[in-house]
């Protein structure tokens, strides 16, 4: 959520279990997930993040594409080759299912579905990849006094889209990046 749209998530509580393997039928993590947010602290909180998430459940995790989860026993097996030369078998077994619906009611089918939906507020995905470009140049997060900054970079490149070469460009020649490394030449 806060590398991808910008909107970091609240730690759990304290009195709130991670999320364990579930051995009474959940079959999927959609299952999982299910019997964790029947307690409403926790339905609150994933609400959040679950959508998005689920959104990459065609992803495995290795970054592959896929459509059915894999499981040790089912009818049907697959079997072959990886790319490493090692043997490898497993069970096709439920279909991905990776839509979902993100608290402000909008609704996806898919990865593709999300992204349109994400896309549609431009400033928000540039105003994420200008914080993302904070953190990675001045190793520090964005501070409350950086906010002003970086409204102003957004108002610079909105005529053109929100180009990733003009946020750079941009950025680059920011107070934000520059007066930074004017402070760290002071030390």
């Amino acid at each position: 959520m806060e590398r991808l749209i910008g909107q970091p998530t609240p730690p759990p509580p304290k009195a709130v279990p991670a999320v364990e393997p579930d051995i009474r039928g959940a079959k999927t993590i959609r299952d999982l997930l299910a019997l964790h947010t029947k307690d409403e602290a926790c339905a609150a909180c994933h609400a959040r993040f679950d959508p998005v998430g689920l959104a990459l459940e065609n992803f495995d995790i290795f970054g592959a594409w896929r459509t059915r989860y894999r499981s040790l026993a089912g009818e049907e097996m697959i079997t072959g080759i990886d790319r490493a030369g090692h043997d490898f078998a497993y069970a096709a077994a439920s279909t991905v299912d990776a839509s979902g619906q993100l608290r402000d009611g909008r609704q996806f089918q898919s990865i593709d579905d999300l992204k349109a939906v994400l896309v549609a507020n431009p400033r928000q995905l540039a105003r994420n990849l200008l914080h993302q470009f904070t953190v990675y140049s001045t190793g520090t997060p964005v501070r409350f006094s950086d906010r002003v900054g970086i409204e102003r970079l957004l108002d610079q490149c909105a005529e053109d889209g929100y180009r990733v070469r003009d946020l750079l460009h941009a950025f680059v020649q920011s107070e934000i990046f520059l007066g930074h490394q004017e402070r760290e030449g002071d030390e």
